[in-house]
Order: structure tokens, then C-alpha cells, then sequence
């Protein structure tokens, strides 16, 4: 089945030599392809609408059962076809070969000892008997299980020629496209909230509560995004603590210090959404992003001098192109709200360019 695989994973083991290494990689390619489509994130909202002291009863572990089953499932099909095309201790002379058995079979042994893992977890009271506890076990081990998996397929593909990850590895697009959905979203909530908190601090009295109210309906607005069926259900989880206090202490007798308090804890803990910026995927693309941006505002640099109107194509180019970064740096994203809504002029052109360029050269890239 070809057409699981990424094209330019198909056409690189269509052009491999070694035929007999190439069939057995394809077989192990489209299991691998397989396990990460059915191992996509799950929609976890309808299991997390119920009270914060709500315990993991028998009738949601009836509901999410069938989805652990679905990941053993899953992960144990993979397993069998690896070991069928990739024996433990199989000896082999040829060192593409032998460099993709190794690859193949250190993938095997993390995917084992994961397994072996998550059956513990899901064997732990404090798991078993926490809807918040349960619902995160689940969904960090699928999220696992499909990096592993994933790198496995870029690996084995790697020894066979020089490719890029996102060219690769099966479902890769979908998984960058959400996380910087993620990124975005939540970096705009980082913004919204510590303005939310601005206000509150400058609120009159007779404004306390209709701030509240405000805060609410943004919180709201978080919940209905995209991002949100993406975001960890520990994260999740402080969102509807919040949200469920927020409710709790509104009304005409709400103190500005009240909501301030609460709201400056919540502000600290939406800061921590910057570590989305850690993930692998994350890295790679943002690397990619800034050597594409580098290039781009060294040519409009370069035209302004001869011809604008190309310097300009340049530039609206590289700062398209930069909006993926969004969310990498606090300096940057403010450059990019200002820029995209008031261009610069043919004569300011230049000199923005110039603090484009000093933005990027700042960023740390890990």
C-alpha cells in the first residue's frame, strides 16, 4: 500500500539498490505509517466536562478502555511486523544492512520497554482512579509511541540517502501544522491574559466584576480553539481549575485584589506554554524557518539599492514566512503584529530590514 507512505519515502526505496533491504523496509514503513494515523491525538473534551473532584469511574474506564486497547493494539502490530522482517540477532554483511537492523532494533526495545511502562501506569490506583490522571496517561503515551515511531521511519530512511524529517516521516505535516497551531494560540493567551491582569490592576471598583466577566469569555474563546483538543490534560486541567474559581468568586461583591491574586497565579502557570517550544519538531522547523528568512532578507537588502520593488517582494516574503515563528520570541512576535498591520515605506524599508535581521541574529536556536 504505497500510498500510506510519504512520496519521497516511496520513491526513496523505489530508487534503494538493495532491493530485498528496500521490500522489508516498505513493509515496515507502512506499519509504522499505519500505527501513527491510528494513534492520532483522541478528542479527550467529552471526558473532561465533569467536576474537578470527579473520580475515574468504572463508566469512564469502560469509555477510554477501548482506546488504550486501540494503542497496544497498534503498537504490538508494528512490533510483530518489525520482528518478522528485522529477527533479533539476524548477522548481516552488508553495512546498510547491518545500520538499519541496529536503528530497527533499538526502536524495537523502546517501544517494548514503553509498553511494558504504560501497562504499569494503567495498573496504578492513583492513575486508574484520577479522570485527569487517566486521560493524560493515554494521551502521553500515544504522543510517545508516534515520536518513536516516527523516528524510527526517518532513521531507516537515513541511511538509505540524505532526506529530510518532514519529507519522511509519515504524518509529520499534520503533527507540525498542530503543534504551531498550539504555539500561536497559546502564545495569544500569554498576551490576553497578562493584559487582562493590566486592566484588572487599573480597574475602578465598579469595574471589577465586569472584568471578570471579560476574563471569562476569553477563557471560553481558548476552549473553542483548535489548540485546545492539542493541549495536555494536566494543562487542560489548571485551565478548568481556574475557570471553575473564576466563577466561584464572581459577582458584585468581587474584590480587585481578589481577582488580581488569582489571576496573577494563572498568569504564571499560562507563561509555562512556552516550553512548546522545546519539542523536537519545534526545533527543526524553526531552524529551517530562520535560514529560509536569513536568505530572504539578505537578497531585499541587497535590491533596495537598485530595485524596490523586488526588495519589497523580498521582504513580504521573509516576513509571510516568519509569522511560523510565532511564539519564539516575545521581541519578534510584537515586530510581526506591527509589521504585517503598517508596512514599512519604500524609504523605511531598508533600516527594517536591518532590525529584521538583528531580530533573528538575537534568537537563540537552541
Amino acid at each position: 500500500m504505497d500510498h500510506v507512505l510519504p512520496p519521497k519515502l516511496g520513491a526513496l526505496l523505489a530508487t534503494e539498490p538493495d532491493v530485498w533491504l528496500a521490500q522489508r523496509l516498505r513493509l515496515v514503513h507502512e506499519a509504522a505509517a499505519r500505527a501513527i494515523e491510528r494513534l492520532g491525538d483522541l478528542d479527550l473534551v467529552k471526558y473532561e466536562d465533569s467536576p474537578l473532584d470527579d473520580s475515574a469511574d468504572l463508566s469512564l474506564w469502560e469509555e477510554l478502555a477501548p482506546h488504550l486497547s486501540e494503542t497496544l493494539t497498534e503498537v504490538n502490530a508494528l512490533l510483530a511486523q518489525v520482528r518478522s522482517q528485522f529477527p533479533f540477532g539476524e548477522l548481516y554483511t552488508d553495512r546498510h544492512q547491518a545500520e538499519v537492523d541496529d536503528v530497527v532494533q533499538k526502536s524495537t526495545t523502546s517501544l517494548q520497554t514503553d509498553l511494558a511502562a504504560l501497562g504499569e501506569k494503567v495498573r496504578d490506583p492513583s492513575v486508574v482512579g484520577d479522570r485527569w490522571n487517566l486521560i493524560a496517561v493515554i494521551q502521553a503515551f500515544r504522543f510517545k509511541f508516534r515520536e518513536l515511531i516516527g523516528a524510527m521511519v526517518f532513521d531507516t530512511a537515513s541511511v538509505l540517502g540524505e532526506v529530510k524529517r518532514s519529507d519522511v516521516e509519515p504524518g509529520y505535516p499534520e503533527a507540525l501544522s498542530l503543534t504551531l497551531t498550539v504555539r500561536s494560540t497559546t502564545t495569544d493567551l500569554r498576551r490576553l491574559m497578562r493584559k487582562r491582569l493590566s486592566k484588572v490592576a487599573e480597574a475602578e471598583a465598579e469595574d471589577v466584576e465586569w472584568n471578570a466577566q471579560q476574563l471569562e469569555k476569553e477563557l471560553d474563546s481558548f476552549g473553542r480553539t483548535p489548540a485546545w483538543k492539542a493541549i495536555r490534560a494536566q494543562d487542560k486541567k489548571r485551565v478548568v481549575e481556574f475557570r471553575h474559581a473564576l466563577r466561584q468568586i464572581n459577582g458584585p461583591e468581587l474584590r480587585k485584589a481578589q481577582l488580581a491574586a488569582l489571576l496573577e497565579t494563572f498568569v504564571e502557570f499560562v507563561d509555562s506554554f512556552d516550553s512548546v517550544n522545546e519539542r523536537e519538531i519545534l526545533k527543526v522547523h524553526d531552524r529551517e524557518v530562520f535560514a529560509e528568512c536569513g536568505v530572504l532578507l539578505e537578497t531585499a537588502l541587497t535590491l533596495t539599492q537598485y530595485s524596490p520593488d523586488e526588495a519589497q517582494h523580498a521582504f513580504d516574503q521573509a516576513l509571510s514566512r516568519a509569522v511560523a515563528l510565532y511564539g519564539r520570541s516575545g521581541e519578534l512576535d510584537s515586530f510581526l503584529r506591527k509589521t504585517r498591520k503598517t508596512p514599512p515605506t519604500p524609504a523605511e524599508l531598508p533600516t527594517t530590514i536591518e532590525v529584521f535581521v538583528g531580530m533573528l541574529a538575537n534568537m537563540q536556536l537552541y
